[in-house]
């Protein structure tokens, strides 16, 4: 059974009548994490820093697993991928205090409760790894994902009009939510 900080995997919840498996992410999921990438809308994926539906993007991700900058939980059904929540520390030493929160739900495991759970976890290991505050970026027209975020208790703090821009050249506003975790700014 892995560890991270106080949380043990491979754990089990259910949702919707379904038996969701969530475990970290592992060197031999690969290929499975590209797969799940590959399949999922390109929307999804254009607020990213990296475009994961790349091989290369991906085996640097695995790269980082064994660091203490990335910790992913998967979930899955009956050891199909369908959703992947990420913490990632900052590297900077001005910004140690920090955490991104990254979430990827599958479109056919959407509106079963899947992303406030992956958001709740990662949002778990942030606390438990001493982070100050998280941030997680969004797409404006992603009320679904703010409304998760917002439910945990974040607040939105910037909205950065045109910001992104998409493989035919428009433009999309990027939403910046964040949460203090240790209750110090809030």
């Amino acid at each position: 059974m892995a560890q991270a900080a106080n949380r043990a995997y491979p754990r089990s919840v259910t949702l919707k009548d379904q038996q969701i498996t969530l475990r970290l992410m592992q060197s031999s999921d690969r290929d499975a994490v590209l797969a799940f990438a590959q399949a999922l809308p390109a929307k999804d994926l254009l607020f990213l820093p990296l475009d994961i539906s790349h091989p290369k993007v991906v085996d640097g991700w695995v790269r980082s697993l064994d660091s203490a900058r990335t910790t992913t939980v998967v979930a899955e059904i009956g050891g199909r991928l369908i959703g992947l929540g990420t913490l990632v520390r900052s590297e900077t030493t001005w910004a140690r205090h920090l955490g991104n929160i990254r979430l990827l739900v599958s479109p056919d495991a959407r509106g079963i409760g899947l992303g406030s759970v992956l958001a709740n976890e990662v949002f778990a290991l942030a606390e438990e790894a001493g982070l100050q505050k998280v941030v997680a970026q969004m797409a404006a027209e992603q009320r679904g994902a703010q409304a998760v975020f917002e439910k945990l208790g974040f607040k939105a703090e910037a909205l950065m009009a045109d910001y992104v821009m998409d493989a035919q050249g428009r433009t999309h506003d990027l939403i910046v939510m964040s949460h203090d975790v240790t209750g110090l700014n809030g």
